[in-house]
């Protein structure tokens, strides 16, 4: 039973601490809609979506209102495009169609984000992968709610090279396509190694084949309830740490516990899982970089970083399974520059740099997330940096990610505004050594050796 000091707490918790539900995410399946004539494509995803999400705004503002519990964003995620629209799509043109549709309907449900203009492409592209891939410039050009992501690489396949070798290339094209918007759509396009398939959180959610019809996902999000939590320990042992960590995970995830629960009666779609991240948003006090620094840091950044993360996602890991029996997602945290106040001061001062996030990204949930790099940058630096990362992913057989942002017009020094949830960021340096000829050989990296579990 919940006494009433649990109640007064996680009142307390909403309150004060900024725990909220990040997302409801709607997951659709569109292999139903699949055609070989584009306006029946279109027409058939537009129906499909309006008449699976039409209700979902308003569940979503219901909820809020009977539990008092925030619910920030209400979003869709879909079977990844380059898989519905391979017999209608001849030309990138044609596909960048499929997502003015996913924007119009998006806009019509009411959703703040759809996510799922993607292509698996770990192992090898078909032909509508690669003509999806060099859509998404202009098809981020000329939406606002449509997210892309591009998984390029497992633990059970290797990487595919020539992938991200096309994904620095396009990286820079979606910078250049949304200049006028200090490269806005570079935020809302994310490449993954091992991407799960039931991600509530964008830039990369997109429903896997393995799902239902529908489904509900929710994510969670409490990085000010864990770093209040932590005040009233200071100074004790990482024993007490520890249980702290993992009790308040466990008091966020069963919040979103009971929100996917009840969203998914009241829209009759099965429950699928709550993720529960610590994702940070710019507001003072709701930020990933704080908790470290409550752990015992001067700065995130600061010798002792990775470790820190390592035992805060561990735990949060830990308490947020003994929650729920369908934890899924990402789970953990995340550590985006822009999003997160705590991790722009430690930018600011000179104690966090892009090689120090690439070392804490092989222990947190996700990777390389938000960063503003100078608009110059060669796309082959970037592939670089994304080939580092997948490699990170593959050989610890977790999901890493980049989402970074080479702002045209802009250099190391200055900053960039994107607003809302986005935040703003410091222009960080990049490694100006070349990796042309690495990037440039071509084919696979082969999947490590502990791959082979069969």
């Amino acid at each position: 039973m919940i006494n009433f000091f649990e109640v007064n707490e996680t009142n307390k918790m909403i309150e004060e601490e900024n725990l909220d539900v990040r997302t409801i995410t709607i997951g659709i399946s569109l292999l139903d809609c699949i055609s070989p004539d584009l306006e029946t494509l279109r027409k058939n995803i537009y129906e499909k979506i309006e008449r699976t999400a039409r209700n979902l705004v308003a569940t979503g503002d219901e909820i809020e209102k009977e539990f008092g519990i925030p619910i920030v964003n209400k979003r869709i995620s879909i079977t990844p495009i380059a898989l519905v629209g391979g017999a209608a799509c001849k030309t990138p043109e044609d596909f960048a169609k499929i997502a003015e549709t996913l924007d119009q309907v998006a806009k019509k449900v009411g959703v703040n984000f759809i996510g799922g203009y993607s292509a698996l492409v770990s192992k090898g592209m078909t032909k509508a992968d690669e003509l999806l891939i060099r859509s998404i410039p202009l098809a981020l050009s000329k939406t606002e709610r449509v997210c892309s992501s591009v998984n390029l690489g497992s633990t059970r396949t290797g990487i595919n090279m020539d992938a991200v070798k096309l994904m620095g290339e396009i990286v820079k094209e979606t910078a250049e396509y949304t200049r006028e918007d200090d490269s806005l759509g570079c935020a809302k396009l994310v490449v993954f190694c091992n991407a799960p398939d039931d991600n509530p959180f964008m830039a990369g959610a997109f429903h896997g084949v393995t799902e239902t019809d529908a489904i509900i996902n929710v994510g969670v999000s409490g990085p000010g309830v864990v770093r209040t939590a932590l005040e009233k320990v200071r100074g004790e042992s990482f024993e007490v740490l520890c249980e702290t960590i993992k009790k308040t995970a466990f008091k966020v995830t069963r919040v979103g516990q009971l929100v996917a629960k009840e969203a998914s009666r009241l829209l009759d779609i099965p429950f699928g899982i709550v993720d529960l991240s610590l994702a940070p948003t710019p507001a003072i006090g709701d930020s990933v970089a704080d908790i470290l620094c409550e752990i015992g840091l001067e700065y995130a950044g600061a010798p002792g970083t990775t470790a820190a993360l390592a035992l805060l996602n561990d735990q949060v890991k830990k308490g947020g399974v003994m929650a729920s029996s369908y934890v899924g997602g990402l789970s953990g945290a995340f550590i985006p520059v822009s999003e997160d106040q705590g991790m722009i001061d430690a930018v600011m001062a000179g104690a966090l740099t892009l090689e120090k996030l690439e070392a804490m990204t092989c222990v947190c949930s996700v990777g390389l997330d938000m960063i503003a790099i100078p608009g110059d940058t060669k796309a082959t630096t970037i592939s670089g940096i994304i080939a580092d990362e997948m490699a990170i992913g593959m050989v610890n057989q977790k999901t890493t990610a980049v989402r970074i942002i080479p702002v045209i017009g802009k250099d190391v020094g200055e900053k960039v505004e994107f607003g809302g949830l986005l935040g703003y960021a410091p222009i960080m340096p990049v490694n100006q050594f070349s990796c042309d000829n690495f990037i440039n050989r071509g084919g696979r990296i082969p999947a490590p050796i502990h791959s082979f579990k069969n």
